[in-house]
């Protein structure tokens, strides 16, 4: 019997949750003794890829052209021809057109991964979609992501199988943090030794509410913190603007700092007192809260979405009503008056559930199972 092969597609392999996911599912089809690959039309993890074992195959699957669509397509088909392929896997919507026209004209085992909360109008947006839903498989990363597609899409629900993505706890472990790394960062971002860190890791994006935060900042009795606005702006410069005279216009330019990405984020995590995501809109699965959690720190996310399945209110971190300046100021305000002890019997249970629930580990062995299943 031959070793199955495994065929992932993305658009590209630079820098997301979705391009982590799939080299994490890449090494874990190497070790449970299957062949990967990934096709994409490359990027900076492509190295990585390679030393996880996996062989990359680049094409232009990050183009929405119906033509270099159809190309592709012929492409897939001569590569599912050429290794073998058993299971073609699709992470993205351009892409999975591609592969299931391949994976029809091979009769080639079809897997798709419904990573977000995609727009429904108009009728031709949702018919683009819905190829996220064609697989023999649908995986969604969260109960949410799996009601969304049963009211939205037409389809075998049997078929559906959620999974939540995974946080690598070879990282995201306190105890995993290089020391100096911390002390460099602190430098870099210039924090104050006695004030407490707020931390928001989040794209500077209307929908992920950096300005709800400001507000909620604004409305609290002391100005005892610091706040880190840690993202890219890309492509939202005037959001980014209006920010920055929300804070002057609150008096708060001596409090929060606007920081670009960096790439040592469980030492950024390691450096807050709370991490908050307070988005407005509810997030497909919601890393942040997830890998907060990990980290043992104390985490307020709206109560929506993915956060609202990765937090156990009171107990392993805080959901706040959505939208809601005067409901996230009460509750920053409850964490920096809470004893510590209370903070080590929240952040070490935390811990223990991320581990039990949530960890890239038990995200892999579940899509191996979904593998196996068609296998």
């Amino acid at each position: 019997m031959q070793t199955p092969t495994i065929l992932q597609i993305v658009p590209e392999l630079r820098t997301g949750g979705v391009e982590r996911g799939t080299l994490e599912i890449a090494g874990a089809i190497a070790k449970a003794g299957m062949r990967p690959l990934v096709a994409s039309q490359g990027g900076v993890m492509v190295s990585q890829l390679l030393h996880l074992g996996a062989e990359h195959i680049t094409l232009p699957l990050k183009s929405k052209n119906p033509f270099t669509i159809l190309r592709n397509a012929k492409a897939l088909e001569a590569i599912i021809r050429e290794y073998k392929v058993d299971i073609i896997h699709a992470r993205s919507r351009a892409p999975a057109w591609s592969a299931m026209l391949a994976a029809k004209r091979t009769n080639t085992h079809f897997v798709t991964t419904f990573h977000g909360m995609y727009g429904i109008k108009p009728a031709l947006k949702k018919h683009y979609n819905a190829i996220m839903t064609k697989g023999e498989r649908v995986i969604a990363v969260s109960h949410f992501v799996g009601e969304h597609i049963k009211q939205n899409y037409k389809m075998e629900t049997e078929h559906l199988r959620i999974i939540h993505r995974g946080v690598d706890l070879a990282l995201f472990a306190p105890e995993q943090v290089k020391t100096q790394r911390v002390v460099d960062l602190a430098s870099k971002w210039r924090l104050p030794d006695h004030l407490p860190l707020i931390l928001m890791p989040a794209r500077i994006t209307r929908w992920k509410g950096q300005h709800i935060l400001i507000e909620a900042l604004a409305r609290l009795p002391e100005r005892n913190f610091f706040c880190i606005l840690l993202g890219d702006d890309t492509g939202h410069e005037n959001y980014r603007s209006e920010i920055e005279r929300l804070i002057a216009a609150s008096g708060l330019g001596e409090h929060v700092r606007i920081m670009g990405n960096t790439s040592f984020m469980a030492e950024a995590y390691m450096l807050a007192e709370m991490v908050v995501a307070p988005s407005i809109k509810p997030e497909a699965f919601g890393r942040v809260p997830a890998e907060a959690q990990a980290m043992g720190k104390m985490v307020i996310a709206t109560n929506h979405g993915g956060a609202a399945e990765t937090i156990i209110p009171n107990e392993t971190g805080f959901l706040v009503t959505p939208n809601d300046a005067a409901s996230l100021a009460k509750t920053i305000q409850h964490v920096l008056q809470m004893q510590q002890t209370e903070k080590e019997m929240i952040a070490s249970a935390a811990i223990i559930h991320i581990k039990e629930h949530f960890s890239a580990n038990t995200m892999c062995d579940k899509t191996i199972q979904v593998y196996k299943e068609l296998l």
